[in-house]
């Protein structure tokens, strides 16, 4: 029979792995192990009830059927991992005897620490954490329960945790100097990672309305490393993802030109700023990587687009830094094969039916700036800042004409509304002009030595083609220059009518409290990749140099000598607090003892009084009264409480003993 205690950690140690596979198994299926743990709850008490074969066989087979079904396979990361939970669920739901729950934790420990194939950010590490710590203690009550007279004898959880607590800290310096010193090999074999869709947030397509979405998230987006004084300003931090250049009327997607990768390393005019940075994404299945303008990727991994976007070559299975550098104002020498009239035709297109309005505007415009594009730039954004233009993230729906309704009735939107109405007022007068996504601004990180960028800065602003070279131009700059210079998180704090009129406050308080929670969140989460998840062969050797150890024969060396050092100091300790649990008294007896030959040494079933009146037989008969003196001594004081006197009278009179011990030996000699 189990023992209730077992069970309860059993449910303990399913309802974890239950919890850390909730975000990635299907719902069907963590419905079927949550029933599992239910039944299991139920029937806490009793001896011997469990779930009829045919029931088990049928709730596993469910739980199949549905993983085959969201996988279309049995085979690959996800798949593996929510079988191998499939048959956990299904041997709990059959464990009757000792061996069953043996087989049962183990198999657990193993099923566990496989949800680290979904995760393995610092979150999904203290759940796998405490389902390990939760076997163990399921393990440590197995054991413990054969000698409790009664099966529903209670068994306290807080003092079996200390138990098994104590064995896992002497543990700990043992994993902590394998995990320093072991050298890190690379793998024998790598695991398929399943495509899945990117967490940034950020597409290839825009729409109005997509940038303001992503705004109202505070979720960390990638964060960059490398010496902070450097950073340009923050009014010029605009981290690039692509460039949108054709419009339907409603979205604006990129053309293959902007996709043909750039292979020559060379570049025209000479640039001042030399800035070599890491950039981190939150998300290692990220599509694009977000460099300050005019960055090159430094590893071969990694390629240079014509629009200066970088992508990787192939997917990324690890979220590593990626080495950046910002070579500032420079001009590709070669744009790319495709001929220059096509690339200006497809940045002036504009969709012939709509938004008359904004066209005729814009020829006006054009005819009194005398056509000439600098002066034509200058009066629009004149013209925006003027005209009571709104900065919001509830602009609301706009209809078909959609630039006509933004700039001539709403006048409320956000950056995607600003930069995508300028680019088309461009491109109206024949002006080539495209739109950039990405993000803009960001924060210094708690530890303030690296910068965090997130969702809420996603940003859209403009480019124009003038004499021949693309510039920046951002029409937000005129409308929200707050949002610019100081950043949105500031501007959010510091202009709560950006919510939109309707539960503003709410929203504020909402946004508010989750920014908190998630900048040290995200903090705590870096740490972890940065120290442990990316503690890889490159910087353990770095980390080793600096102690001196420059190959792995040194480190190996380390970590043996470091492994006997640590035995060492737990045998001095248990021997330390071996002598230190006994009382004053019983520490005087035992160093007595030990200074006299085997043969007169207390034995270990003999009384200290049995001792004493055998030791007085090898003396001389006037001597044998300090014996007979000192056992009657020790008996007095062993009833009452003792004080420093005591024993200093208790050791004086060992000492009268050792004095004739020694006498007696030198006469019989």
């Amino acid at each position: 029979m189990i023992h209730y205690a077992v069970k309860v950690s059993i449910l303990m140690t399913l309802s974890l792995v239950l919890l850390a596979q909730l975000l990635f198994n299907p719902a069907l299926l963590s419905l079927i192990f949550a029933i599992s743990i239910y039944h299991l709850f139920r029937n806490l008490k009793h001896e011997s009830k469990t779930l009829p074969r045919i029931w088990i066989f049928i709730l596993t087979s469910l739980a199949l059927v549905s993983i085959y079904f969201s996988y279309q396979s049995f085979i690959g990361v996800e798949a593996g991992v929510a079988v191998l939970a499939t048959f956990l669920f299904a041997k709990a739901l059959e464990t009757k005897t000792k061996r069953d729950v043996i087989i049962l934790f183990n198999f657990a420990l193993f099923v566990s620490a496989s949800s680290f194939l979904h995760s393995q950010s610092i979150w999904m590490a203290m759940l796998i954490l405490l389902c390990l710590f939760s076997c163990f203690i399921g393990l440590y009550r197995l054991q413990i329960s054969e000698f409790l007279a009664s099966k529903k004898q209670v068994i306290g959880l807080e003092t079996d945790a200390k138990s098994v607590g104590k064995f896992l800290l002497l543990a700990l310096p043992f994993f902590i100097l394998l995990f320093i010193f072991f050298p890190r090999l690379p793998p024998l074999w790598h695991i398929p990672i399943p495509e899945q869709k990117g967490i940034t947030g950020m597409s290839d397509t825009m729409s109005p309305g997509d940038i303001a979405e992503l705004s109202q998230s505070s979720s960390l987006a990638f964060r960059i490393l490398g010496n902070m004084q450097q950073l340009p300003p923050r009014d010029q931090l605009y981290w690039r993802a692509m460039v949108l250049d054709q419009y339907d009327g409603k979205t604006w997607t990129s053309s293959f030109i902007n996709q043909q990768p750039y292979s020559e390393n060379e570049f025209s005019g000479t640039s001042k700023t030399n800035f070599e940075y890491q950039y981190l994404a939150a998300d290692e299945r990220v599509k694009w990587i977000m460099g300050l303008e005019k960055s090159i990727p430094m590893e071969p991994n990694f390629q240079l687009k014509q629009d200066w976007s970088i992508t990787p070559r192939r997917q990324v299975v690890r979220n590593q830094p990626i080495k950046l550098q910002w070579v500032g104002e420079v001009q590709l020498t070669k744009i790319s094969n495709t001929p220059s009239n096509l690339v200006e035709r497809i940045n002036i297109q504009t969709p012939s039916e709509l938004d008359k309005q904004s066209r005729q505007f814009a020829l006006k415009m054009f005819a009194q700036s005398q056509q000439q594009p600098e002066r034509y730039i200058k009066h629009i954004l004149e013209w925006y800042r003027e005209n009571n233009f709104v900065y919001t993230l509830t602009p609301g729906l706009l209809n078909q004409n959609r630039i006509d309704e933004f700039l001539f009735q709403s006048r409320q939107g956000f950056c995607e509304h600003y930069a995508s109405s300028f680019a088309l007022l461009m491109r109206y007068v024949g002006i080539p002009a495209r739109v950039v996504v990405g993000y803009q601004g960001g924060q210094l990180a708690p530890d303030r030595a690296s910068w965090e960028v997130r969702q809420l800065d996603a940003h859209a602003w403009t480019e124009v083609q003038i004499k021949g070279q693309w510039q920046r131009i951002d029409p937000t700059a005129m409308i929200a220059p707050e949002r610019i210079d100081g950043g949105m998180q500031d501007y959010l704090e510091n202009d709560q009518s950006v919510f939109g009129r309707s539960e503003q406050n709410w929203k504020y308080r909402q946004f508010s409290l989750l920014k908190d929670v998630r900048i040290w969140s995200d903090y705590v989460t870096y740490q972890w990749q940065s120290k442990v998840v990316g503690y890889d062969a490159e910087k353990q050797q770095s980390w080793l140099s600096k102690l001196g150890l420059k190959t792995v024969y040194a480190a190996v060396l380390a970590l043996f000598t470091s492994i006997i050092v640590l035995l060492l100091f737990y045998f001095a300790w248990i021997y330390y607090r071996d002598r230190q649990s006994g009382s004053s008294f019983e520490r005087a007896i035992q160093f007595f003892s030990q200074r006299q030959p085997v043969n007169l040494r207390k034995q270990t079933a003999e009384t200290f009084y049995t001792w004493m009146y055998r030791l007085a037989d090898s003396v001389e008969d006037a001597e044998q009264s300090v014996f007979f003196e000192t056992a009657k001594y020790y008996q007095q004081q062993f009833s009452r409480v003792k004080n420093e006197q005591d024993i200093k009278q208790f050791k004086r009179m060992l000492k009268s003993c050792a004095s004739m011990l020694k006498k007696s030996r030198k006469h019989l000699s």
